[in-house]
């Protein structure tokens, strides 16, 4: 994990529109700003010079983090290195040899390998974790769509038990995401006790576009649930 990487009170919201939606985020206090790009189902936010400008232009304590299906290291290097992010999400069916490689090429890059709930069965991502632990700074956990086959940005919340069940054997931080809104966000954060949470869909308004007021909520709301854990001990990160 690079130092600039901070869990146990991770923030991300993906699918950045524009240089406006950045700036509404930052503003309201999102650490971590998510780009979904070269993407086998959904549609891209914006394109991928526009993901490099904004990312470029964040400044400390924020972060853009490179999302990708990609399962190649060389391939994911190449991209990371053309957004100049220094943390990526990766969604791709990625093995234990390629992350060793990519973690060879890119020592500091932070990684993020999800659990897509309802692709696999629960014991394949039980076994996922054990063998892709040692490689990653962290999981996300996301929620599949068999209507679009989307793997991610579904809007569908999944079973929050198995979510906990996976933060309970993962030696490493494990973020939230899937359905996520400001209305459940606090309640998910202190049943699961997650390490962080992400969230894409669940703060747009039906244009598609960054809410001010949901974003806000959903910050306010995912840090009071920060909070109750760390308070109560629980904290994962």
């Amino acid at each position: 994990m690079t130092e600039t990487t901070h869990f146990c009170d991770f923030i991300q919201i993906a699918g950045v529109g524009d240089a406006d939606e950045a700036h509404l985020l930052t503003e309201c206090g999102v650490r971590y700003l998510g780009f979904p790009l070269r993407l086998p189902v959904n549609q891209e936010d914006l394109t991928e010079p526009s993901a490099a400008a904004i990312i470029r232009s964040l400044q400390p304590p924020v972060y853009g983090v490179a999302i990708t299906y990609q399962s190649a290291a060389e391939d994911i290097v190449e991209f990371v290195e053309y957004l100049g992010a220094s943390l990526v999400q990766l969604h791709g069916d990625i093995g234990a040899r390629e992350l060793a490689r990519l973690r060879d090429l890119r020592p500091h890059l932070t990684i993020l390998k999800s659990l897509v709930i309802g692709k696999q069965p629960y014991g394949e991502l039980v076994a996922t974790v054990a063998r892709l632990g040692a490689f990653v700074d962290g999981f996300i956990i996301d929620t599949f769509d068999p209507v679009t086959g989307a793997s991610g940005a579904t809007g569908k919340r999944h079973d929050w038990r198995l979510s906990r069940q996976l933060v309970e054997v993962a030696t490493k931080p494990v973020i939230l995401a899937g359905g996520l809104t400001p209305e459940n966000v606090r309640e998910a954060i202190t049943f699961v006790a997650p390490a962080g949470v992400d969230v894409h869909t669940g703060v747009e308004d039906v244009a598609g576009r960054k809410d001010p007021t949901k974003v806000r909520r959903f910050v306010a709301e995912a840090r009071a649930g920060f909070e109750f854990l760390r308070s109560s001990g629980t904290c994962s990160g």
